[in-house]
């Protein structure tokens, strides 16, 4: 009964809150560059109610079931990697060992969802943008597994969340250092790529695929879809703040220096998303397995030697 009301509530109530809050943040900030208004607070949530009450369309020669369980099974993963994550950091010691590669496992999942349910809809369209989400996902996660590397290696080779976060509580956080610093740096580029913001919007592509993987979806199941990408824009930075920055302290001041590490994360990932064009898909995995994969191993090689 507990585990349920931790996946109710952690994992989908209030990392839903949070996530429409940071997609408001997100909007607003894109609108303020581009000298425009941008939406009031609550335009996200009504964006999602507004497609809740729309028909559901399922394209003809569609494999029905598939492209219905697609958003399911994606916006169900992030539920459970941030009820996972949020036990974590409100009780270190009730992790289990391991939990963060189960984490690590549970945040691709997404991406593999949108793939599914891309090809599942028989659309032309659709199924090369599932075609791109895939070499994406063999492109970023090569760099954002060595960039998490890093934290495991420097909290003396923990593989349990809570230990990550008690050693940083202990040696200070991991970002503090040259190496954590570096798996920093590539762990936000990895989870702009996971998010599929500008510059590696390249699945979706709208002025290219007209939404992509997409495209085909209506109503509840581009709801889903929708709620889901907002749940990620919070649970991917709370992933990177327990590895990197300590997690989120809910004692005194250092809440309010934990909403501040969030807001930051956000606010670093719009400017990257409203200051760069989208590249092509080649350019993506040579940036990802070039540039990235280097600093990663760098990074890794420096924490071995305790840098």
């Amino acid at each position: 009964m507990r585990n349920v009301f931790y996946l109710l509530f952690f994992g989908f109530l209030l990392t839903a809150v949070i996530g429409l809050l940071a997609s408001w943040i997100d909007r607003k900030v894109t609108a303020r560059v581009q000298y425009r208004v941008g939406p009031p607070l609550l335009q996200p949530l009504i964006d999602i109610i507004k497609l809740l009450g729309k028909e559901t369309l399922v394209p003809a020669g569609a494999s029905k079931q598939t492209f219905l369980l697609a958003p399911v099974l994606g916006i169900s993963s992030v539920m459970v990697v941030s009820a996972l994550l949020w036990v974590n950091d409100i009780w270190v010691g009730k992790g289990f060992m391991g939990d963060i590669i189960v984490a690590i496992y549970l945040l691709t999942i997404p991406s593999i969802s949108i793939i599914i349910g891309g090809f599942a809809s028989a659309n032309p369209l659709a199924s090369i943008g599932a075609s791109r989400e895939m070499k994406m996902i063999l492109a970023y996660e090569l760099p954002f597994v060595l960039a998490v590397l890093v934290p495991v290696i420097k909290s003396d080779y923990a593989i349990r969340l809570g230990d990550i976060l008690t050693s940083q509580a202990e040696n200070g956080v991991v970002a503090g250092s040259l190496s954590g610093t570096l798996a920093l740096v590539v762990a936000i580029m990895s989870v702009q790529a996971k998010l599929a913001f500008v510059p590696f919007d390249i699945p979706e592509a709208e002025t290219e695929l007209g939404g992509g993987v997409l495209i085909e979806y209506s109503g509840a199941p581009l709801a889903v879809f929708r709620l889901m990408k907002n749940m990620l824009l919070f649970t991917l930075p709370f992933f990177l703040m327990i590895l990197y920055m300590g997690g989120l302290r809910l004692d005194g001041v250092h809440f309010l220096y934990g909403i501040l590490k969030y807001i930051g994360l956000v606010a670093l990932i719009t400017v990257i998303r409203n200051t760069n064009p989208r590249v092509r898909i080649d350019q993506a995995v040579k940036f990802f397995w070039g540039p990235m994969t280097v600093i990663a191993i760098v990074a890794v090689v420096l924490a071995l030697i305790g840098r």
